[in-house]
């Protein structure tokens, strides 16, 4: 890309952390995007560009941070739309787990969504046997899991 792209692209970010933060527009997602040529493109998608060259059809960018208005080419890469679906962030449930919910007899049951389907991994004494359950079965399934790791 031209250099007159990568100075617009710079001068809307603010690299002092880990994160590289776009500090221009967002749209109501929180994602990055900026205008180019009359052409609006998302900040995270360029930043890949700008670091890596071209996205191959079939791609998505995945941030690893789970930060929307991060653009550091470190914490993006291309994956798949299944890959991408894989690295979601965090517990989305009142146990503090991915996937671990309490069941009506106060114990803890584990399951993994992969490829549509829910896979049940068992019911156990504690949120945290629970958990640990969830996340092998999720290094097994999954191919792309960094906070499992």
């Amino acid at each position: 890309m031209e250099q007159h792209i990568r100075e617009r692209f710079d001068a809307k970010v603010e690299a002092s952390g880990e994160c590289h933060i776009w500090t221009g527009a967002r749209n109501n997602f929180g994602y990055g995007q900026i205008r180019i040529n009359g052409k609006l493109y998302y900040a995270h998608r360029l930043a890949f560009e700008l670091a890596h060259g071209p996205i191959s059809n079939g791609f998505v960018i995945d941030h690893t941070c789970h930060n929307k208005s991060c653009v550091n080419p470190q914490h993006i890469h291309a994956v798949t739309k299944k890959q991408n679906a894989e690295n979601l962030a965090g517990a989305r449930s009142s146990t503090g787990f991915r996937g671990v919910h309490r069941t009506r007899g106060g114990r803890y049951a584990a399951q993994v969504g992969h490829n549509y389907k829910k896979h049940f991994v068992g019911v156990f004494d504690t949120p945290e046997a629970a958990n640990e359950a969830a996340v092998e079965l999720r290094k097994k399934l999954f191919s792309n899991n960094p906070l499992d790791y």
